[in-house]
């Protein structure tokens, strides 16, 4: 039946949730958020999550069947618990059958850059610059990197949940240790963070990312960082590239808005990738700050209810 569907979006300072009138209509009936609250325990977040749920419930006057939840980690296929949160208090928690339990419905969970990925799939760019794509990579670089794949329309988790996770792929020692434990991690190089970091290095002087990009062109040291950026995300990429070859890869999160990528970035990429050139479209995504929360609530599409 072609009815609402919702989504929530697990931050780690906020939680969003949105009702959408169809998978077909993605107008949103009820967009709303709470504060995550995450240093009051994990307890408290499946408490949150209950707590906006009924604001929903209250503000559209409708009842899920179902509801879809993105998430800043992964759900392990086979222990059914919590990993790889950057919201460390739920590294080790079974989140998915507590919030079932605590709402009384059943839920989708995914990783929040294969709920990124699914909207711009279902919804976004991708159904307008390449309708007949089989197979999407969608990237998030912001604060970290991530990752997600979707195959012909659906997420593709993989053996360990992990499919995608391309932020902590090797890519140069310069990155120095992560904190997964091991060093010169994608997401070490390339996040916002291990650029400022880099152009701090090279300075001795703070600035955010905003400020670099701004100055590039009168700042050496600027520049410098942002020649790293796209050097790297090309030969970084030209790993997913030379294993999936996608149809088409979508960049999202802060360090996505960057102009480079799109332009010395591609070069890059065609330097590094395992073939004669490169066609694969690299673009911007379509639903900006919406598609999170939008791809969370694409997971209940055909999901029965409890």
């Amino acid at each position: 039946m072609n009815q609402p569907i919702w989504g929530i979006d697990l931050g780690g300072t906020k939680i969003e949730g949105v009702i959408l009138r169809s998978i077909t209509d993605p107008t949103p009936i009820v967009r709303t958020r709470v504060d995550t609250e995450a240093s009051k325990g994990y307890e408290h977040i499946v408490g949150q999550i209950a707590r906006l749920v009924a604001e929903m419930e209250r503000s559209s006057g409708l009842k899920p069947r179902a509801i879809g939840i993105g998430t800043p980690g992964v759900l392990d296929p086979t222990l059914q618990t919590m990993k790889n949160c950057n919201t460390v208090v739920l590294n080790g928690k079974p989140l998915k059958k507590d919030v079932e339990n605590a709402l009384q419905l059943n839920i989708g969970m995914a990783n929040d850059a294969n709920c990124f990925a699914l909207a711009e799939t279902q919804w976004g760019i991708v159904r307008q610059s390449a309708p007949d794509a089989r197979l999407v990579f969608g990237i998030i670089m912001g604060t970290g990197v991530g990752g997600g794949i979707v195959m012909d329309g659906k997420i593709w988790n993989g053996r360990h949940g992990i499919a995608g996770e391309w932020g902590h792929n090797y890519l140069d020692e310069s990155g120095g240790p992560c904190y997964c434990g091991k060093s010169g991690c994608v997401e070490k190089v390339i996040s916002g963070p291990a650029l400022e970091k880099y152009y701090e290095e090279l300075t001795g002087v703070k600035k955010t990312l905003k400020e670099i990009v701004a100055h590039q062109q009168a700042d050496e040291a600027a520049k410098k960082t942002l020649d790293r950026l796209t050097h790297f995300f090309g030969k970084a990429v030209s790993v997913v590239t030379n294993i999936l070859d996608p149809d088409i890869i979508v960049v999202g999160g802060g360090v996505g808005n960057i102009a480079g990528i799109y332009t010395d970035g591609v070069n890059a990429l065609n330097q590094f990738i395992f073939n004669n050139y490169c066609s694969v479209p690299v673009i911007r995504p379509e639903l900006g700050d919406s598609a999170g929360v939008f791809g969370a609530a694409a997971l209940t599409n055909k999901m029965e209810s409890r």
